[in-house]
Order: C-alpha cells, then structure tokens, then sequence
C-alpha cells in the first residue's frame, strides 16, 4: 500500500467516522484515538506549509464537515 492510499483510506475512516457520529473523533475514547491522532498531525502539516495542495483541499473538507457538527453547548 502507497503512501497516498493509506492516507486516502484514513480520510475515509476519519469521514465516515464524522457523518455516522455527528462529531469529531475523542481523544479520551481508545478505539476513536488512531483516528483523532491523525486529525492532529494533518493539522500540524497543513499549519506548516506541507500538506500536499489536493490533500489540503480535502483535509480542509472534512475540517468543515467537523464544524458543522462541532457542539456549541451541549446543555441547550
């Protein structure tokens, strides 16, 4: 498996996980840290200028699709 495949897979994991959800991945659940830890270091590359153009554009993508789903306050 290509470098690009794996990362397209976890992009995939990673919306699917998102739209079946209506959330973000959670650092404090195990089976959902892979998938935030990813988020994470995508976030760093991105901020440093070395993500990939068609990868960023993705990656920005599903940074919206995490908004939209993202709580304001839980309690309301």
């Amino acid at each position: 498996m290509t470098q690009d495949e794996r990362w397209n897979t976890r992009y995939e994991e990673v919306k699917a996980f998102i739209e079946n959800n209506k959330r973000n991945p959670s650092k404090y659940v195990d089976s959902e840290r892979g998938l935030r830890n990813w988020v994470k270091q995508q976030k760093k590359l991105m901020n440093a200028g070395a993500l990939e153009e068609q990868r960023l554009k993705w990656f920005n993508e599903l940074l919206a699709l995490g908004e939209r789903y993202k709580r304001v306050n839980q309690y309301v």
